[in-house]
């Protein structure tokens, strides 16, 4: 047997990580900049010139940024493009990490907020990959990791939109896998338990809305970015050159709790 010894290493390789300006994004283009990839960054932050900054001082790797708006199609293929352009025409790698959460009763939920959340969380989603695989098509490699969600597999509270869109990015990976794996191209997803960033931080310090999820974490903890980051890490690396239209749950056994 050969044994490859630096499986994770992706020097070389150029990525594209959205909603990269904070949480799991930014720590998902902080490793992949540890192991050698060049990274741009798209999120709609106005800071994100001084995150992309500040995280090539810490790694010492190469980072770009594209401020973009993934909420309507052109704005989309304004941004890829862009990011595209500043890794000089060629993508190994892309995560779609960006995504919304706005809270409603079913009953209750506008219709607008609905649409919101849909179009960053599952059309962005659909057409970043779209766009992404027209690029990796012609080289005849290429990984994609989306994120999905616990909501891919169960449905929460007041926010039926969000799990919707969560369950669909599930089933467009096993989608987009089916037509691409045999072309060089993985994707896959990674689903987040209950991780500590902003989007959970008033629900994670809410005692009586945490304490049961909290309960049912069998590992005992909240998740930290650094978590999910490796998990994608790995699906993004020659480890994983065997994974296609897999979503795999991070989520300290909350899943096997059921």
């Amino acid at each position: 047997m050969k044994y490859r010894l630096n499986l994770f290493d992706l020097t070389g390789q150029k990525a594209i990580v959205t909603g990269g300006n904070q949480g799991m994004g930014r720590e998902v283009a902080r490793y992949f900049a540890y192991y050698g990839a060049e990274v741009c960054l798209v999120d709609l932050a106005k800071n994100l010139e001084d995150t992309a900054r500040g995280l090539a001082e810490e790694t010492g790797g190469v980072f770009h940024s594209v401020v973009g708006d993934l909420s309507t199609s052109g704005a989309r293929k304004a941004a890829y493009d862009a990011a595209l352009d500043s890794l000089g025409g060629r993508l190994d790698i892309l995560v779609n990490c960006a995504g919304i959460q706005i809270l409603h009763k079913a009953e209750e939920f506008p219709f607008e907020d609905y649409r919101k959340v849909m179009d960053v969380n599952l059309d962005a989603v659909f057409e970043l990959t779209q766009l992404a695989g027209r690029t990796m098509l012609p080289q005849g490699s290429g990984k994609i990791i989306n994120f999905a969600s616990m909501t891919s597999f169960i449905a929460g509270l007041n926010v039926v939109p969000y799990t919707a869109s969560k369950g669909g990015v599930m089933q467009l990976t096993k989608a987009f896998s089916n037509e691409w794996a045999g072309k060089g191209i993985q994707v896959n997803a990674v689903a987040p338990g209950y991780i500590m960033t902003k989007m959970n931080w008033d629900f994670f310090h809410d005692k009586q809305a945490s304490g049961g999820i909290f309960r049912r974490i069998a590992m005992g903890r909240w998740g930290e970015p650094e978590d999910i980051a490796a998990a994608v890490l790995f699906l993004a690396s020659k480890a994983a050159g065997y994974m296609t239209g897999v979503t795999m749950p991070v989520d300290g056994g909350f899943l096997a709790m059921e």
